[in-house]
Formats: C-alpha cells, structure tokens, sequence
C-alpha cells in the first residue's frame, strides 16, 4: 500500500510540474483565442494573458489534490491560530534573511534588481490590481502546491525535503539570471522557501504556507503600487 502511495505522489509531483511548465502554451492558446499580435502586445494585455494562465495552473492544481486539500484544510481550520502563528514567525524569520541577503547581494556584489523583480514592477506600473490579483493569490496557491505540497509527498526525511523544497523554488525564481550576480538571487529566494517549508513540516497543513506565502506577496505588491503611484 506505502508503495502504490509513493508511486502515485510521483505520478502527481511530476504532472504538477508538467502543468506549471505548460503555462508558456497556455499563454499561447490565450492569444489565439482573444486574438492578440504577438509583435505589438501590450504591457496590459502581456498581464491579462499572464495572469488567466497563472489562475489555470492554479485551478488545474487544486483539482490534482482536491481531496488532500481538503483534509489539510480541515488539520488548519481546527487549530487555524496555532497554525498562523507558526506561519507567522517562519514567515518573518524568511523575510530577515531576504532582506540581508539582498542588501548584500545589491550592495556587495552590485547585482542590481533580479530580472523577476524588473519583469513585475512594469506590470505593475501597468495593471496594478490585475498584478495583485495574481501575485498574491494564484502565485501563493500554485508554488506552495508545486514547491511544498508535491515535494513533500514524496520526501521522508524532513530536512532533505526542506533544503530541497527551498532550493528549487529558490531556482526557478533565478533561471533566467544572466549573470552569476543575478543568480545570487537564489540565496533570499530559497531562505523564504526554506521558511516556507518549515511552517508545513511544523503545521502539517499546506493552508499555513499559502496564507503566509499571500500575506508575503500582497504587502510586497502594494507596497510596489504605493512606491509607482504616490
């Protein structure tokens, strides 16, 4: 039985990431259907297209763990106080390390912005309400699912399955780095991941890492609005 379990949580790790790497194609479709030129896109419909693709993947996602989902949304209800607070310090222990690291990464090796970062500032200078839409409820519920949920499934030993959660969340925030410096950006990345992962391992509920990965990205998303338009 432990086997046929294993074997199907692979099944489900490896389909997860074959949808979360099909939203290039999905973008695609997107724009044949509401029959954009690709040569002349816009910045605004450049975000529309982007962020219909990244609530898919989401949906596509929650329907392949449907029933886990649930039961883990239940272990959160139970206790959701316990399980926020646990969030809640992992959580701001992530966000020191981020902001240590940038500073250092900015300020010492002189890497500038992570190319991730430039991409999402012009769409939010663009259609801010569209980017927090997206940034701080489809991103959370899909790279928790991909990074924490899937990983977890199928790696017994807590710190292995940490460390690796963290590393390839850190990674693929950085793989279209272009320089060595902008690949440092793996280090903040990872250390929230890291967080991020420890919170579920503590909680048992992939709901504590979603709700802190939200809070994460909507106060970084509004604080973005506030620093473009006042």
């Amino acid at each position: 039985m432990n086997y046929i379990r294993k074997n199907k949580s692979i099944f489900k790790c490896i389909l997860s990431f074959i949808i979360f790497f099909s939203s290039s194609y999905i973008q695609l479709l997107l724009v044949k259907i509401l029959n954009i030129d690709l040569k002349n896109i816009t910045i605004i419909k450049s975000t529309i297209v982007n962020t219909i693709s990244s609530f898919t993947i989401a949906v596509l996602l929650i329907l392949l763990y449907r029933k886990e989902l649930i039961k883990e949304f239940k272990i959160f209800k139970k206790d959701i106080s316990k399980n926020l607070d646990i969030g809640f310090k992992y959580w701001v222990i992530g966000l020191i390390l981020m902001v240590v690291s940038n500073m250092i990464i900015i300020f010492i090796f002189e890497a500038g912005k992570a190319n991730n970062e430039e991409a999402i500032q012009k769409m939010i200078k663009a259609v801010p309400f569209l980017v927090l839409i997206s940034a701080g409820i489809f991103a959370p519920i899909t790279e928790e699912i991909l990074f924490r949920k899937t990983f977890k499934d199928i790696i017994s030993n807590k710190i292995t399955y940490i460390i690796i959660s963290g590393l390839i969340f850190g990674y693929l925030h950085v793989a279209s780095a272009n320089s060595l410096q902008q690949f440092l950006y793996i280090i903040p990345y990872s250390s929230l991941g890291i967080c991020f992962a420890i919170s579920y391992s503590k909680t048992d509920t992939i709901f504590t890492s979603i709700s802190m990965h939200m809070l994460h990205n909507i106060l970084l998303t509004i604080i973005s609005i506030m620093k473009l338009f006042l």
